[in-house]
């Protein structure tokens, strides 16, 4: 789905198969049919946009086989799809039973973390639109934050340089730009907007950026108009937006909201806890331990726990929807758009408590997008899409 900026620029606003659990080819061409091609019939739009997660041997698989992408872009085209942007930061098995830290591995100290987003910004520049100059992929934020030490950080600085190198030598070879944006999130090396713009401070701006996910943001108690001053001082461009919504509570130690937040406690993903201190932000790195009291709840708290952007959570707990809609504000509601592309990204549709399945998941992913583009037009944004 593209919209018009007042300034001119086209944003493009997608949704991330990430939700989805195939991990070869032929499961990516049947979630098209099943779940991408509904999700747009229910919106009305000609056409609208995936954020693609390729698991990493789909990608070598098509980053050698120039004539599957030509095939997979032309399936995305006749069902009414475009890909400008790929998440890369799971790298395979994100729907395993227990992925927890796994997601964080390979991390930026290992060579097959660098070849794994090179070969999807190859990968992308031949499924873009041909009316689309640049791409975007997204990618986690460095490493989880242990073990540290001089020698992990001073690999990390080579494998950024080569990645900055890699993207010049793809868009010299293909006349097509991708940026690489990092994903601050909560028990990472960047954790925050302050981390991002001390650990990049180095890196390449003209390839390399951040991708500002609206629902680690607000874990982390950041403001978006302070966070977003921040990386603009630190030349940081948000290349990419990840709109999501965590869970906050009020009152923790309130046993109604203990019982609510319980049945958040699963064991698929990993849920950081943060807790609203008077002098600091408190931490845990899992749900289960902040409900087991490693958190003292004088504080209000917030999960990572991606939840649907356009629903109420039941009281007392809500879900951070005014701070996910006050960063779109900052970034798009202004003269001039501070980013172009808008991923929806709510990977957790299958362990949410009742989680849909089939058409009700299509009906809850067209809701999501509904609302992100409905919050997008009142910030002044027009639709390009004819129905």
């Amino acid at each position: 789905m593209r919209l018009r900026h007042p300034d001119g620029t086209t944003v493009h606003l997608s949704y991330c198969t990430n939700v989805h659990p195939a991990e070869d080819l032929d499961g990516i061409v049947a979630q098209l049919s099943r779940f991408a091609e509904p999700v747009r019939r229910r919106l009305g739009a000609g056409r609208i946009g995936l954020g693609l997660w390729l698991a990493a041997p789909v990608v070598a698989a098509l980053d050698t086989d120039p004539a599957a992408v030509r095939a997979l872009r032309a399936e995305l085209g006749r069902r009414g799809l475009e890909v400008v942007t790929l998440n890369a930061f799971p790298y395979t098995g994100f729907h395993a039973p227990t992925v927890k830290k796994a997601v964080y591995r390979p991390d930026w100290t290992e060579p097959e973390r660098l070849a794994h987003t090179l070969a999807c910004a190859r990968v992308l520049t031949a499924l873009l639109p041909a009316d689309v100059g640049h791409g975007s992929v997204s990618t986690l934020p460095l490493a989880w934050r242990e073990p540290s030490s001089p020698d992990r950080h001073d690999l990390l600085r080579r494998n950024l340089d080569r990645l900055a190198e890699g993207l010049a030598k793809i868009a010299a070879d293909t006349g097509r730009a991708v940026r690489v944006g990092f994903e601050p999130e909560p028990g990472c090396l960047i954790e925050t907007t302050g981390q991002a713009a001390g650990l990049l401070d180095a890196v390449d701006r003209e390839w390399l950026g951040v991708c500002l996910d609206t629902c680690h943001l607000a874990v982390a108690f950041e403001e978006p108009g302070p966070a977003l001053a921040r990386l603009a001082e630190a030349r940081l461009p948000v290349v990419k937006t990840q709109a999501s919504c965590a869970v906050h509570v009020d009152r923790p130690t309130d046993p109604g909201a203990r019982a609510a937040l319980a049945a958040f406690a699963e064991q698929r993903f990993l849920h950081q806890t943060r807790e609203a201190g008077a002098d600091a932000v408190l931490a845990v790195d899992d749900l289960p331990e902040a409900l087991d009291g490693s958190l003292p709840g004088e504080g209000p708290w917030r999960i990572h726990y991606h939840v649907p952007v356009q629903r109420d959570l039941p009281p007392p707990l809500r879900s951070t929807r005014p701070e996910l809609a006050a960063a779109l504000t900052e970034l798009l509601g202004g003269a001039t758009a501070r980013t172009d592309h808008v991923e929806v990204e709510t990977y957790t549709w299958p362990v949410l408590p009742g989680a849909p399945g089939g058409t009700a998941l299509a009906e809850g992913i067209a809701g999501e997008l509904a609302w992100t583009r409905d919050i997008l037009t009142d910030l002044g944004l027009t639709l390009e899409d004819a129905p």
